[in-house]
């Protein structure tokens, strides 16, 4: 599995490069990627959102007047925030023979990403019925995935230093009684993005599999 960490990458631009990715491993030209970037302010519509987007809260033209993007994912789940001080991981993997399971891919999503924050002394859980990783009753980790013939895209959104602000913009994931955090709010400082990756590599390379770190971006 090659990681690659991309840097700050446009919405758009990590849309494209997820659909060739996706294609190269359909036809076995590569091995499992997993990608790590931060994205510009952006919200997000998941499949969710089709009939319904009620959960944004303000207009494309308001939106776009804050520097705020707003695309169509092709995910599931309903309408997310991204932007810088977020990590932003989307995995290409091809879960056949052995693990073409929907339910326990996005619950080892969940365990990595509850390990990694763990790492640094942050004990984040799961919600029942609810996607993502908790503490408390505030999100600190959105998960929304495309599976397309066993082979994933999309991922997770981890807020490291995130702008917590910007999700008043939205009701996250639809869901109106929750909250959002951050790792910054929890311990108090700043957290060296790096820090975040290596550790989600780490945890990734545990449940996953052997993990090779490119840092080269596309």
């Amino acid at each position: 599995m090659d990681v690659r960490r991309l840097g700050v990458i446009g919405y758009e631009e990590a849309l494209a490069l997820q659909r060739q990715l996706v294609d190269d491993r359909k036809a076995g030209r590569i091995g499992d990627q997993l990608l790590l970037l931060e994205h510009p302010p952006v919200i997000t519509l998941g499949v969710k959102t089709r009939n319904d987007r009620s959960h944004v809260l303000e207009t494309a033209e308001s939106l776009a007047s804050r520097g705020v993007g707003l695309f169509e994912a092709g995910r599931g789940g309903d309408v997310t925030y991204h932007g810088p001080g977020q990590l932003v991981g989307y995995p290409i993997l091809d879960l056949k023979p052995d693990r073409c399971d929907v339910h326990r891919y996005v619950r080892d999503l969940e365990e990595v990403l509850i390990r990694s924050v763990a790492r640094f002394g942050i004990h984040a859980g799961r919600v029942a019925g609810l996607t993502g990783i908790w503490v408390g009753d505030e999100k600190l980790a959105a998960i929304g995935v495309r599976i397309s013939r066993w082979v994933t895209s999309h991922g997770f959104a981890l807020n490291v230093n995130t702008n917590l602000e910007h999700f008043r913009l939205i009701v996250p994931c639809g869901i109106p009684d929750k909250g959002v955090t951050s790792m910054e709010r929890l311990l108090g400082r700043e957290v060296p993005m790096a820090e975040v990756e290596g550790a989600v590599t780490h945890e990734f390379r545990a449940l996953f599999g052997r993990t090779s770190l490119s840092a080269a971006a596309i």
